[in-house]
């Protein structure tokens, strides 16, 4: 791909469906290589709004306005970024020539919904995972909960017999950063998580994913790229892994590299690579595992940059964002450590527009840290607002100082 001049005729046109912190990051990437970036998003002044060359606010599930959108601004490229779009239109914006879509329109359709890449790792490609059973009513909820096999069909994903029990996790089949997941400890719990997955879904509020538990001793994301390699053709790479902690299903921490057996390292790889392969496409995915001894499950994938690799802009060469910006150009890339990171998040605190942070300067004395503070226009309690990033000569020492960094970082009321 030739790569023009912004706000020319000649200019490589980029269009980013979702302007979160991670999708500004993208956008800056893109910028830095030349590119004319437009930024869409559901709500004005997101945080990639703020440094994109253009700006819109549409319901991008709406598929009539997101046709209508690229039809008016023309991208050469479409880069989903969030999982509230319709597929369905991407697809026919894909089929109709009008973009190129980020890894591909398929893609998109299959990743954005929950059970979309479920059916695809454990049924089509034979992958390892969590026990599961979806489920579109409470009735049905409670069902796959308890076993009732005239009720609801246990699908087949390798060691569930009967029920998947309890405890057990709920998940909307489209959502992001945990939101609509919860943790079922017993049968008094489930109406609330079902309430609270139809909350937090971003589309289809009437569809759950149940999930049995898995005995695992961490996990990671595998983030794997799909770039044009020496040859010219599409090769897969793949970053160190990243070990990350989750608390209510939205992460808090990241570090990389996240320690790991050779066979655990290797059979992720393959496991990444499998799916990977068959969404195809070109661009960065964030492939999440769980992982005990030398055994490795699949969880889910992000057909983009993941939230948990904002470590890498303090670990790698060329972060996450770096790699994914040039991928989707057809560039060379470089997945190096650079050295140990770690990220910790900077939560909003309170309830509030146009925020204030104190304590910056004390963060920044930590040595080797970094912030990111994302410019989101209204902060809640539990909204990730900024992060905290930091190296150290291993990962325990930069987990300490991002946590530090983080810690002294406070959001306020103006």
């Amino acid at each position: 791909m030739k790569i023009g001049t912004p706000l020319s005729p000649n200019a490589t046109r980029v269009m980013l469906l979702g302007s979160g912190e991670l999708g500004k990051e993208v956008i800056i990437a893109l910028q830095r290589l030349g590119v004319e970036t437009i930024a869409v998003d559901r709500y004005a002044d997101a945080p990639g709004q703020q440094v994109a060359h253009r700006a819109h606010v549409v319901n991008m599930a709406d598929g009539a306005a997101l046709r209508a959108l690229v039809e008016q601004e023309k991208p050469h490229l479409v880069v989903p970024e969030i999982e509230a779009i319709a597929t369905d239109m991407l697809v026919e914006i894909e089929r109709d020539g009008l973009a190129e879509v980020i890894p591909t329109a398929r893609a998109a359709q299959l990743t954005m919904n929950r059970e979309g890449i479920r059916r695809l790792a454990a049924e089509t490609l034979g992958l390892p995972t969590s026990p599961y059973v979806f489920a579109d009513s409470l009735e049905a909820l409670q069902a796959a909960i308890d076993g009732d096999s005239e009720r609801v069909r246990a699908e087949p994903s390798g060691s569930l017999r009967g029920g998947i029990g309890y405890p057990c996790i709920i998940k909307p089949v489209m959502s992001s950063s945990g939101k609509g997941q919860s943790l079922l400890a017993g049968p008094a719990d489930v109406k609330a998580a079902w309430d609270y997955a139809a909350s937090g879904s971003r589309v289809n509020r009437g569809r759950v994913i149940v999930e049995g538990l898995i005995d695992f001793d961490y996990e990671i994301t595998l983030l794997t790229v799909r770039a044009a390699g020496e040859s010219g053709q599409v090769e897969t790479f793949f970053c160190a892994p990243i070990g990350h902690l989750q608390v209510k299903g939205d992460y808090v921490e990241s570090w990389q590299p996240q320690p790991m057996s050779a066979a655990a390292l290797a059979r992720s790889r393959e496991i990444a690579k499998a799916v990977t392969d068959n969404l195809g496409g070109r661009g960065i995915f964030g492939v999440e595992l769980f992982v005990k001894g030398d055994q490795v499950w699949f969880s889910e994938v992000s057909p983009r940059p993941h939230d948990t690799g904002m470590v890498t802009m303090a670990s790698q060469v060329q972060s996450e964002f770096e790699l994914h910006a040039r991928a989707i150009l057809g560039l060379p890339v470089d997945v190096s450590l650079r050295a140990p990171g770690a990220s910790a998040v900077i939560y909003g605190g309170t309830e509030a527009k146009g925020i204030a942070f104190e304590g910056v300067a004390d963060a920044l004395r930590v040595p080797q840290s970094d912030l990111r503070l994302f410019g989101k226009p209204e902060s809640f309690v539990r909204r990730r607002m900024g992060v905290a990033l930091a190296n150290g000569a291993d990962i325990e020492q930069a987990r300490e100082r991002a946590k530090l960094a983080a810690s002294r970082v406070k959001p306020v009321k103006e």
